[in-house]
């Protein structure tokens, strides 16, 4: 790949280059499957957490059984942070490959064990304590998971296709969180609900292991990046770059973090806070609740190559800013719509929050990519992406949910996704615009 550069606003953007559209699709297939199958075990928890209450927690309450089960999903983003640290800073310094291999292969056998795990009414109180250190795993191993995708892919692509080709690790996550959405309402509408509560929900998890071995086919036969390749022929290799990311790139890390606020929250209201609100709280059907949520997801995931390219052409801060403005404006009047009893609106209303998600993430991958040099990236973004979702991402339905019981409100978590929203406006609205900046 070949670059030519031209100084404009201070800092050096790339003009022109060229890389093979095979080679690019190669990259973008390679990191993308495994991509897909990370999350498609990850995300499962969520999508089944109701389901997962009435096995796993006896309660007379199914609000208050669906509660502990999202203190379950918010636990394994307590292990986040760590993986984020141990594989963050094993990417920068043995390469982002290897690291990749490494948590698919983790996350796949944890997710499986997840499958095959008794029951409280089999157990008792054991149950649920194998559950929190199975997704415990789960947390340790997604922490080096999606800073690694993102990074990899943005060193591998020309500078101004860089959004266009980073986005398609969130587009495979969306796409993960549809085809797990969508497992789950075929086979509830299949096996119906008192079968797929009895041993249904088990499938999706032990798809795990045929699942984890083709990821892992794929990335143990994919190249390292070619910044990685560049960094590691100069002898450049940080040896301690948790530690040099915090000396010298202190304010790309608050930007990160403020970047990650919102693009974790949304994502994960959406993905696993919804299901079981509209089911438990809004009193959906299961296949109804499933359907509106996969369809919901599916707007994110149409959407995504377009902005994508959109914040390649336009930039990454007017795309990111409109997203934020979106979710402050229209979070509660979608919610709002939800309540009213109809499918369609529901959908609707989903779809809208979607189109956000999408307007956001099609450019926040390369944006926290373009804050790092390439010697501390992988570990960088690890750091604030990881310590953020653990904070704001995880406790995500745990807190919506908590915010209905407290206030007596079905509309209360709208809040918590507008004041998210506003934290990340800010950081956006003085962030310097990176879209085409030479990553070194």
């Amino acid at each position: 790949m070949e670059n030519s550069t031209r100084q404009y606003g201070g800092e050096y953007v790339a003009t022109k280059t060229s890389n093979p559209p095979k080679r690019t699709a190669k990259i973008m297939m390679a990191a993308g499957i495994g991509h897909f199958i990370e999350w498609f075990d990850f995300g499962l928890y969520g999508t089944l957490a109701a389901i997962i209450a009435s096995n796993f927690f006896v309660s007379s309450d199914p609000a208050t059984a669906l509660l502990k089960s999202f203190a379950v999903f918010g636990s394994g983003f307590l292990m986040r942070p760590l993986g984020g640290f141990f594989f963050g800073s094993m990417g920068d310094r043995l390469g982002r490959r290897k690291v990749l291999v490494t948590v698919i292969v983790i996350t796949s056998i944890s997710t499986f064990v997840m499958g095959i795990l008794p029951t409280w009414h089999q157990i008792g109180i054991i149950a649920p304590v194998l559950l929190v250190m199975t997704r415990l795993v789960q947390g340790f191993a997604a922490g080096g998971e999606s800073s690694g995708v993102i990074t990899y892919l943005a060193e591998s692509a020309d500078p101004h296709r860089r959004a266009t080709l980073t986005c398609w690790s969130e587009n495979f996550s969306f796409m993960a969180f549809v085809c797990g959405s969508g497992l789950v309402l075929l086979l509830t509408y299949w096996l119906g609900e008192t079968a797929m509560n009895d041993w249904g929900w088990r499938i999706p998890f032990l798809l795990a292991a045929p699942l984890g071995l083709g990821g892992l086919y794929m990335r143990r036969n994919m190249e390292d990046s070619a910044e990685f390749h560049k960094l590691k022929a100069t002898g450049k290799i940080e040896k301690s770059p948790l530690r040099t990311a915090l000396k010298t790139s202190l304010s790309a890390l608050l930007f990160c973090t403020g970047f990650v606020v919102i693009k974790a929250v949304s994502s994960w209201v959406l993905q696993s806070f919804m299901p079981g609100y509209l089911s438990t709280h809004l009193h959906y059907t299961r296949t109804d609740s499933y359907l509106i949520t996969t369809l919901g997801l599916l707007s994110v995931a149409i959407c995504m190559p377009i902005t994508g390219y959109l914040s390649d052409k336009w930039g990454r801060r007017p795309l990111m800013l409109v997203a934020c403005a979106g979710f402050i404006l229209l979070t509660y009047p979608a919610m709002l719509l939800m309540t009213q009893g109809s499918v369609g609106s529901s959908i609707a209303a989903m779809s809208v929050l979607g189109v956000c998600v999408a307007l956001f993430n099609g450019g926040c991958g390369a944006a926290m990519v373009e804050l790092f040099p390439t010697a501390i990236r992988y570990g960088g973004i690890a750091m604030s992406y990881n310590l953020t979702v653990a904070v704001f991402g995880g406790v995500t339905p745990l807190a919506s949910a908590s915010l209905i019981t407290l206030t007596g409100d079905p509309l209360s978590p709208a809040w918590y996704v507008m004041i998210t929203a506003l934290i990340s406006f800010i950081a956006v609205w003085f962030a310097k615009e990176t879209a085409g900046k030479v990553l070194d």
